[in-house]
């Protein structure tokens, strides 16, 4: 009974083996092989990442990157890493290990506001050779790295469909060319002379080009400047309405004039009309100072505005 037992054991055992041999390929799992949805996809090349670069952190230092402008967006890949914008700042960013030791390694994503993207891997190392990186540098101009034409086309909200690296090459544009395209907007007092150069109109943005001229002996300190809309005129005893338009970008935007010096600034500003009762005032204030200055814009000079067809920004 027992030899029986085993006979039967025995063949039973052939009978499974010749059935896992029968079983169809399709049942038993395969490794990937990069090519996902049977090949109806166009697979990522090398030709369309944006290469990273590589970052070393540890636990007991900070490493600082600064960047060419502020920093809009931080992504981190792990909890092993920790990141804020250093106190006071807007462009450098702070960045250590969470752990200590960590094996895996990490990356790290940052967006400015210049449009600029930039991408780390992020590995541990317990002295890292480079605490302090100077990123302006590294913006994308090498023919020779390998990155896609778009790198830089990251929209910024405020400035709709404006690619913040255009609005930048348009103020340096206006900038450099120098133009002085309106002679009757200004203010002169104190011996200070403030006036609007000319006005520019882009896309979707407004620019205006200013001036000031110190002609004392003493600096003059910028406090702040203000651009409202409000009523021509205003009766008596009537709450004045108005409207702050704040600017969306600037250029050379100084916070000091030396004496005997002239300053120019570039602002962007969102595009925009005035109805006939109401004007522009722009007010430029002096920190612990008195010598404030102020001039207003008619709609008529908005619509005047000149249409930017030619950059020169070299």
């Amino acid at each position: 009974m027992k030899q029986l037992f085993l006979t039967l054991a025995f063949i039973a055992g052939i009978f499974i083996t010749i059935q896992a041999q029968e079983t169809p390929d399709r049942q038993i799992p395969k490794s990937s092989t990069g090519d996902l949805f049977n090949g109806l996809t166009r697979p990522l090349t090398f030709s369309r990442m944006i290469p990273p670069y590589a970052l070393e952190v540890t636990f007991s230092k900070t490493v600082h990157i600064i960047f060419p402008s502020a920093i809009r967006y931080v992504d981190l890949g792990s909890s092993d890493l920790l990141a804020a914008k250093a106190d006071g700042t807007e462009n450098v960013l702070r960045v250590k290990a969470a752990t200590q030791g960590f094996s895996k390694e990490s990356n790290l994503s940052v967006i400015t506001e210049d449009g600029s993207y930039f991408s780390f891997n992020v590995k541990y190392a317990d002295e890292p050779v480079k605490l302090s990186i100077e990123m302006a540098d590294f913006i994308r101009n090498s023919e020779t790295v390998n990155k896609p034409d778009n790198t830089l086309d990251i929209r910024i909200k405020e400035l709709g469909q404006e690619p913040p690296a255009l609005v930048r090459l348009v103020m340096k544009s206006i900038h450099k060319n120098d133009r002085r395209e309106i002679k009757h907007i200004g203010s002169k007092r104190f011996g200070i002379q403030y006036t609007l150069k000319s006005i520019y109109s882009n896309g979707g943005l407004l620019y205006f080009h200013m001036q000031l001229k110190n002609t004392t002996n003493v600096p003059f300190n910028v406090d702040f400047i203000t651009f409202r809309i409000v009523d021509k005129k205003v009766a008596k005893r009537t709450a004045i309405q108005e409207q702050v338009i704040r600017p969306l970008r600037d250029y050379n935007n100084l916070t000091v004039i030396g004496s005997k010096r002239t300053e120019r600034i570039v602002f962007a500003l969102p595009l925009f009309t005035l109805p006939d009762d109401k004007m522009l005032l722009v007010d430029l204030h002096e920190k612990d100072g008195g010598r404030h200055q102020r001039f207003t814009v008619d709609n008529a000079d908005l619509v005047r505005a000149k249409v930017i067809n030619e950059l020169k920004a070299e």
